[in-house]
């Protein structure tokens, strides 16, 4: 299991707001173009840090000596099954933690949302000397507890519901590859813990409309059967919104819009069959109501085998040869 941006980024179908960095954030893979082998089951947790001083208010970048610096810490439980070669299962809870160096602020903590999602892999076709996937997603997103959404930035998410799009394609020469993708993300309107609030006018409700999100992703790198090395490139959009106020706290229906970077990696170990080691990092390079973040993470996954030789697989990463089928 290939746990190599499970968010961004946040991650995950679901897109969680800058201010709460997407959980898992370079771990695996509803967004990269790895496939789980039949019966084969990839479990494993990740830890990830988020933290950011500076943020964009509306266009503005800008501190809050209020708030000092923003972290935010997830662990987050990841699982992938192989229903078939060509379909997996994925599944990952993550919980997250928040926390201000100053100001009066208390961070909450808690489980987050329950994400899943569904990895078809439609196309495999050999273009030159390479190979050509085409993949189609679908993702679920649910809150699981009752955490409030209206208390940015040390909320620990939004609480909507949401369900996602995204296709992909990938192509692989030898060892090296790159793969693109895009996303839409239908998000339900959510309930906060008050009678009246004001974005761009007064709303006397307690239901707040959330825009819908899309995004893109590219990324590029080596990929054998024991290491993984990408950079991967990131650009989140809200389609809607508004702009924070000047000087007043983010709400969940913010316009909220991130363009960030970074590196991930990958190692199989020879000496243990099936267990692996993920990590990375990215940054903010440029946003919209969102924290200027710097990210990292850090996990251990293992495969479990349930075929009849309890035979793992090549950690269901694509072939490095372009004569190869999904292994």
């Amino acid at each position: 299991m290939h746990l190599l941006n499970f968010t961004k980024r946040t991650l995950i179908a679901a897109f969680t707001l800058f201010w709460v960095h997407p959980p898992g954030a370079t771990a695996q893979t509803d967004i990269d173009a790895i496939m789980m082998n039949k019966n084969n089951f990839c479990v494993g947790g990740t830890y990830g840090n988020n933290s950011w001083k500076n943020y964009w208010e509306g266009t503005f970048k800008r501190n809050n000596l209020n708030l000092g610096t923003v972290s935010t810490k997830t662990f987050g439980l990841m699982g992938n099954y192989g229903i078939t070669d060509k379909l997996n299962f994925l599944v990952g809870l993550p919980y997250v933690e928040t926390h201000a160096s100053a100001g009066t602020l208390h961070g909450q903590k808690g489980l987050q949302d329950l994400s899943m999602w569904l990895k078809w892999l439609a196309l495999e076709q050999q273009i030159g000397s390479g190979t050509l996937s085409l993949y189609a997603i679908g993702g679920l997103s649910l809150p699981v507890s009752h955490y409030e959404p209206a208390f940015l930035p040390m909320s620990i998410g939004l609480h909507s519901t949401n369900l996602s799009g995204r296709v992909m394609a990938d192509y692989q020469t030898g060892n090296f590859f790159v793969t693109a993708s895009g996303t839409y993300t239908w998000r339900s309107d959510i309930t906060i813990d008050q009678n009246s609030y004001y974005t761009t006018e007064l709303y006397l409700t307690d239901k707040v409309y959330m825009p819908n999100m899309a995004s893109y992703n590219v990324r590029a790198g080596y990929r054998s059967e024991r290491l993984i090395a990408e950079a991967v490139f990131d650009q989140m959009y809200t389609l809607g919104g508004f702009d924070i106020r000047k000087n007043d706290m983010p709400f969940p229906s913010n316009k909220m819009n991130a363009t960030t970077a970074g590196v991930n990696f990958k190692y199989t170990f020879k000496a243990v069959d099936g267990l692996s080691l993920v990590g990375g990092g990215d940054y903010t390079l440029a946003g919209r109501n969102v924290g200027q973040a710097t990210a990292w993470d850090i996990g251990v996954f293992y495969i479990l085998s349930f075929t009849h030789k309890g035979k793992k697989s090549s950690q269901g990463q694509k072939p490095a040869q372009p004569s190869s089928k999904t292994n």
